[in-house]
């Protein structure tokens, strides 16, 4: 036994300070004996207008990560979560997300298991047994394009259509109706798709993942899910969760 709410493992998380929606659907997510331990990348809320501006933001995110690693690692966790997508893919390739493993290893000083968005949505994608065609929605500005391309890419994934909602500062991707993502969700579907991605950690959208995936009749991979599916499957809990869509129910 790990500890006594901990039994089966515990998660330490690195999340933006601006991020409302990581940690609350991690808890919601997270089956008996597992508990999750959250620190704070800090960043200052500055306004998001351009390109240059949210590039400014994700080189901010990635300064803060040691530091952040550094804090959560003194509840001794048993494995890391990267709760950031746009930060894993943010070097356009593969490697970029294996530097960010070894960055979080050596400043935990052991050869603990990292889990990073990236690593996931593929392993959601290969799991649904999506070929090659899929969708992107995120809060985020064009220049994402590039970076996501280049890593999904390099697994044999084309993004056919983005749809970027350009929040107008980091705390406010979260700031939405479900309409508001509903319709993002539409307007990247189509016949020529095999699955979606709504890519985007502060971006609230795993429980109406799941009732997507029912009326668009394809997957619907949410990032915040798929990152904690790949998780938990990752360090051997197999446990089934219902409501954040068919990786936590069915695989």
């Amino acid at each position: 036994m790990r500890d006594y709410l901990a039994w089966r493992m515990a998660f330490g998380v690195t999340t933006p300070s601006t991020n409302t929606v990581v940690q609350p659907e991690y808890d919601d997510m997270r089956p008996e004996g597992v508990t999750n331990h959250i620190a704070r990348m800090v960043i200052a809320d500055d306004p998001v207008d351009s390109d240059a501006d949210f590039a400014k933001q994700i080189e901010d995110i990635d300064a803060a990560l040691e530091d952040a690693v550094d804090r959560v690692m003194d509840a001794k966790p048993n494995a890391f979560i990267l709760g950031i997508s746009a930060l894993s893919v943010w070097g356009g390739n593969v490697e970029w997300g294996e530097e960010l493993k070894r960055r979080v290893r050596k400043v935990a000083g052991w050869d603990v298991p990292v889990t990073i968005s990236s690593d996931a949505v593929v392993a959601g994608l290969k799991a649904h047994g999506v070929k090659r065609k899929i969708a992107v929605m995120e809060p985020y500005y064009p220049c994402i394009e590039p970076r996501l391309k280049g890593v999904l890419g390099a697994h044999g994934y084309e993004i056919v259509r983005f749809c970027h909602m350009r929040g107008k500062s980091p705390a406010s991707y979260s700031v939405l109706t479900a309409k508001d993502m509903i319709n993002a969700v539409k307007s990247i579907d189509g016949d020529d798709v095999e699955a979606l991605v709504a890519f985007g950690a502060n971006l609230p959208f795993a429980k109406l993942a799941d009732e997507a995936e029912r009326w668009l009749d394809k997957p619907v991979l949410q990032v915040n899910a798929t990152t904690y599916w790949h998780a938990l499957r990752t360090n051997g809990i197999a446990d089934k969760i219902y409501g954040y869509g068919q990786l936590l129910s069915r695989f």
